[in-house]
């Protein structure tokens, strides 16, 4: 399949504070590249490069210098790109000769965003899905994911491939991903009740409010609905540095509220509201299992597999022990819980039902890769697991990996000096 080129259809550039120039791009690209008279898409990206003046003023202009691109994809799925200049390594990647791209995936940022009023638009249930296809993973993923994709089918546009979160598994059932994925969950769960004795009972004791009238009678300060397994989707968290702290904040406070008020105030649950963002990337809830899913239905996997982990049962509240709260993974009744996806219900559950997904991932051409690849892996990652990611590396002839458990998921935003240092290692030193 022939990919056209994209259409620009403006660019505005800026300087920031920083020494950066910053390039505001918009495009338009097909909906469909199988089908281009299905539609077009306008898309959006920061482009970013060094702005120092130098002593000959013709060395400044930038059509004379063309830098290699560096195209930077945001995680999710269903996050957009914030400004280049608020991410910590951009100066470390300029400095060795870049110039960067930071893309909205299609559907997020400004990149023809998906909501529920804009799908709306679309028409009926069956037909708000099937656009909503034209945004899996193949188009918009986890960033890793898509650059294993490229490098599955469009392996010809690249040149080299950084990857710092680790990698997708391939060949897997969603089932079988998901069942990992919950023990995963359950250790950075004992992690931090074994930090948080003390949260043991006040989570107990947050839950048993929240169920007592049922999981609609708390209302967020968005109009949502605030249930008990809503409230256990704040262990999303603790995959993060210092995700432990901020969970155990929220569980402090809303504690403190019981004990002096006897019901949550409007600051804790604006707390508890803004720790999750599936009303403002609503792809991150309805794409998110499709990413794991070739020629198959995810039919809600992580919602079915749950019932394998009693830990994260909340409806025994009188059992010993604490109850574990949930990690990365997305339920049916969040369908009913959250305002914006109430009102996307209908094609979120076509969506779970639907096992026409195609290929995302080519391994013959994998096995034969040419693309120089590094990437880092983290021995104790959350939401990517250690060993799927090490199946795959060995996957990708080539692929370099820098293995470690000094980070967590967000090592790059976190321990950003450590983690480029020992990924570009990878690329610019050797071992013999």
């Amino acid at each position: 399949m022939t990919i056209p080129i994209a259409k620009i259809l403006e660019q505005r550039s800026h300087l920031v504070p920083g020494k950066l120039r910053i390039t505001e791009h918009f495009f338009e690209v097909p909906r469909d590249y199988s089908n281009p008279s299905s539609g077009t898409l306008r898309l959006f990206a920061r482009s970013a490069r060094k702005a120092e003046k130098s002593a000959d003023p013709e060395e400044d202009d930038p059509k004379k210098k063309q830098l290699p691109w560096m195209v930077y994809l945001e995680g999710g799925p269903g996050f957009e790109c914030r400004a280049p200049q608020n991410y910590s390594w951009i100066n470390h990647v300029l400095d060795k000769g870049w110039q960067l791209l930071f893309l909205d995936q299609r559907g997020t940022g400004l990149s023809t965003p998906i909501s529920a009023s804009s799908l709306g638009l679309r028409g009926d249930d069956p037909v708000q899905a099937k656009y909503l296809k034209s945004f899996r993973a193949d188009n918009i993923s986890f960033g890793g994911f898509c650059a294993a994709t490229y490098l599955s089918f469009f392996h010809e546009g690249l040149r080299e491939v950084f990857l710092f979160g680790g990698l997708p598994p391939i060949g897997l059932d969603p089932d079988h991903i998901y069942k990992q994925l919950y023990t995963r969950v359950k250790t950075r769960n004992e992690a931090y009740y074994k930090k948080y004795p003390e949260d043991i009972d006040r989570v107990k004791k947050i839950l048993r409010l929240l169920q007592r009238f049922g999981p609609s009678t708390v209302r967020t300060t968005g109009e949502g609905s605030l249930s008990a397994r809503r409230f256990q989707q704040l262990g999303i968290h603790f995959g993060f540095h210092s995700g432990l702290d901020m969970v155990h904040d929220i569980v402090l406070r809303a504690s403190n509220d019981l004990d002096v008020f006897g019901h949550l105030t409007r600051p804790s649950l604006s707390q508890i509201e803004k720790a999750s963002s599936f009303d403002d990337n609503v792809i991150y809830a309805i794409l998110h299992e499709p990413i794991y899913c070739e020629g198959r239905a995810a039919k809600w996997s992580a919602h079915r597999v749950r019932e394998q982990f009693p830990e994260f049962d909340a409806d025994n509240l009188d059992r010993e022990g604490p109850i574990y709260f949930t990690g990365e993974m997305v339920y049916p009744w969040m369908l009913k819980n959250y305002s914006e996806l109430r009102k996307i219900a209908g094609p979120a559950e076509i969506i779970a039902q639907d096992p026409d997904w195609p290929a995302l991932y080519d391994e013959e051409q994998l096995a034969k890769n040419e693309v120089p690849v590094y990437a880092a892996v983290y021995l104790d990652d959350m939401y990517v697991d250690w060993g799927f990611s090490m199946e795959t590396a060995c996957k990708i002839r080539g692929c370099k990996t820098f293995r470690t458990n000094m980070a967590y998921h967000d090592g790059v935003r976190t321990k950003t000096n450590e983690v480029l240092k020992y990924v570009f290692n990878l690329r610019d030193d050797t071992i013999d």
